[in-house]
C-alpha cells in the first residue's frame, strides 16, 4: 500500500514558489479563509506572513500530526508560547538572517533621520515654512548595539563609513570578527557612554522591558534610542517620560502596544519618530523567504535536520 504524501501548508502570498520537493502534498492558506485541507494531516506548517498571532495559531490545536513550524519572522516569542500548549513534539524554526540587511538599513535610516532632524523639516514642509536648523551628525558618534546577531552585525557593516565607535552587546560575553561582544549584564555602564543605542534583541522573558525607567535614566542626555526589535523590550511609560522631558530622542519601528492605537501618547511625543514595523519589508524579502522555505522543505522531505531551529 502506497504511503500517503505528507501534508504541507504554505502561505498564499508565495504564489511564485516553485521547484518544491516531491513526496509532499501542498496546500495554501491565507490565514483568513476556510482551511484548505484537514489540519490534522499537516506535518509542516509555514505560518502566514502576518503579525496577528491569533491568525497564525488558529489551526494549531487541530494539527495533531504537526512536526515542524517555519515562522517567516526572526522573532518567535508569541508563536513559541502557542506551541508550548500543544501536546506533541514540534520543531520551531525562524527566519533569522533573512530580514537582517533590510532591518539594518531601516535602523540606519532612523538614526540619520532622527539625528539630522528630518521630522522637524518634514513638519515645516507640510506648513510651507522655511525653517533652517542645525542638527548633529552621525560621524564618529558612539553606537551601542543591543542584540548583536544578524541584524546587529549587518548594521555595523553600514556604520563603518561613518567612523562610529560601535559597542556590541548580546546575552553572553564572546568574540566577533570585529571585536568583543559584551554580556547584557554590562548594560548599565555601557548605555551611559553611548550617543545612539540600537535595540535588535529578541523578545524573551529576560529582555521584556529590559529598557525600563532605570536603564533609560542611565542613558546620556540627548542620546537617541532606536528600536527595531520588539516593542515590549522598552517600557513605554518610562520612555514617554524621558521624551516629554526632552532628555532622550527615540526612533521606533516597533511599539508596545502594537499596532499603535489611534490617540496613543507616543504618536505626539516630542522627539519620537515612528515607523509601523516595516524594517524587514522590501521587495527582495519575498525572494529570500522563498529560498528559505524551499531549502527547509527539501531538508524536511529528506529527513534532515532543519535550519534556524529556535526550540524543539
Amino acid at each position: 500500500m502506497t504511503a500517503k504524501p505528507r501534508q504541507v501548508w504554505l502561505p498564499t502570498q508565495f504564489t511564485s514558489l516553485a521547484d518544491l520537493p516531491a513526496g509532499l502534498r501542498y496546500a495554501r492558506w491565507d490565514g483568513l479563509s476556510a482551511f484548505p485541507s484537514d489540519p490534522a494531516e499537516v506535518e509542516f506548517y509555514v505560518a502566514p506572513l502576518v503579525q496577528d498571532i491569533g491568525t497564525i495559531s488558529r489551526p494549531l490545536p487541530r494539527m495533531t500530526r504537526l512536526k515542524a513550524v517555519q515562522a517567516l519572522s526572526s522573532g518567535t516569542d508569541e508563536l513559541r508560547a502557542e506551541l508550548r500548549r500543544l501536546p506533541g513534539h514540534v520543531t520551531l524554526c525562524n527566519a533569522q538572517g533573512v530580514h537582517a540587511r533590510s532591518t539594518a538599513e531601516l535602523a540606519l535610516t532612523l538614526i540619520l533621520a532622527s539625528l539630522r532632524g528630518l521630522p522637524e523639516f518634514i513638519h515645516a514642509q507640510d506648513l510651507g515654512v522655511w525653517k533652517p536648523n542645525v542638527f548633529p551628525s552621525l560621524y564618529e558618534r558612539s553606537v551601542l548595539v543591543v542584540g548583536y546577531g544578524a541584524i546587529g552585525s549587518a548594521l555595523e557593516d553600514l556604520l563603518v563609513p561613518f567612523g562610529c565607535a560601535v559597542t556590541r552587546v548580546a546575552r553572553d560575553d564572546r568574540d566577533s570578527p570585529r571585536g568583543p561582544v559584551h554580556s547584557v549584564s554590562r548594560l548599565p555602564r555601557l548605555v551611559a557612554e553611548a550617543d545612539v543605542v540600537v535595540l535588535a534583541t529578541p523578545l524573551t522573558p529576560a529582555t521584556r522591558q529590559l529598557f525600563d525607567a532605570d536603564l533609560l535614566a542611565r542613558m546620556k542626555d540627548g542620546a537617541l534610542l532606536v528600536n527595531v526589535s520588539r516593542g515590549a523590550v522598552v517600557d513605554t511609560t518610562a520612555l514617554l517620560e524621558e521624551a516629554h522631558s526632552g532628555r532622550l530622542l527615540a526612533a521606533l519601528d516597533v511599539t508596545d502596544p502594537a499596532p499603535l492605537t489611534a490617540g496613543h501618547p507616543l504618536w505626539a511625543a516630542p522627539g519620537v519618530l515612528i515607523t509601523p514595523h516595516v524594517g524587514a519589508f522590501t521587495p527582495s524579502l519575498w525572494r529570500r523567504l522563498e529560498e528559505l522555505i524551499r531549502r527547509q522543505l527539501k531538508r524536511f522531505a529528506a529527513g534532515e535536520e532543519l535550519d534556524n531551529i529556535v526550540s524543539p
